[in-house]
């Protein structure tokens, strides 16, 4: 019978540091968040502004825009950008809002995550979303991944359409974790702040190598 291993030393070290003498039986409770301190938005109030102007900072194009106007100025962005391939999410958003059927009728290769394959994902220029939060104080659109929204249609495509709604804002990190939290987060979270962005080459930011290039925000109104 293989001999029982004990602790490693490094790990008696530092229980004995903290004055233990063996392996703690509950975990122990985080320690109480100072919230003044710690939160840098204190307000529900202009939560659409702030994150515009946190999103700018992170070069992600953040737009407001009225309900009215999102289809035709997305169909005008994707052709600016030389879009010809757009897939979608199934979200109830943006079925609502017809983009598949509108984009299709304007000469667009438009389909939505249940008609392609995670193989053929490859080889669309753009992925246009919604979202499940905006985060004010980093300009983070927040993407919880499940059927309808495949995590590929925001990482692969050269260009990153997201639309967000008010319902969508929420002041902080602080208020994102708590969130999710309570609803979990099923098959995982993808948390956007702008384009891509690497600087492993001699300390030089290049956006797009490992995710879109671009990233738009529609802020409906």
């Amino acid at each position: 019978m293989a001999e029982k291993q004990g602790t490693h030393p490094l790990i008696e070290k530092v229980r004995r540091s903290l004055g233990r003498t063996a392996p703690l039986t509950t975990p122990p409770v985080p320690p109480a968040i100072d919230e003044p301190v710690a939160r840098l938005v204190h307000s529900d109030i202009g939560l659409g502004d702030l994150f515009i102007k946190r999103a700018a900072a992170m070069k992600m194009i953040a737009t407001p825009i009225r309900v009215d106007d999102l289809l035709a100025d997305m169909a005008a962005f994707l052709r600016e950008r030389q879009c010809a391939r757009v897939m979608l999410s199934d979200t109830p958003l943006l079925q609502k809002l017809g983009v598949a059927d509108f984009l299709k009728s304007q000469g667009f290769d438009a389909r939505t995550w249940a008609e392609i394959t995670p193989d053929e994902a490859y080889d669309f220029d753009a992925g246009i979303t919604d979202c499940d939060y905006a985060v004010a104080e980093t300009g983070s659109l927040v993407i919880k991944h499940r059927p309808e929204h495949g995590r590929l249609i925001s990482l692969v495509p050269f260009l990153h359409i997201a639309v967000v709604e008010p319902k969508n804002f929420l002041p902080d990190l602080i208020d994102l974790f708590e969130r999710l939290g309570k609803e979990g987060v099923g098959g995982g979270v993808t948390m956007i702040s702008g384009p891509s962005k690497t600087a492993d080459i001699e300390m030089n930011v290049v956006t797009g190598v490992h995710g879109p290039n671009v990233v738009k925000a529609y802020v409906l109104q």
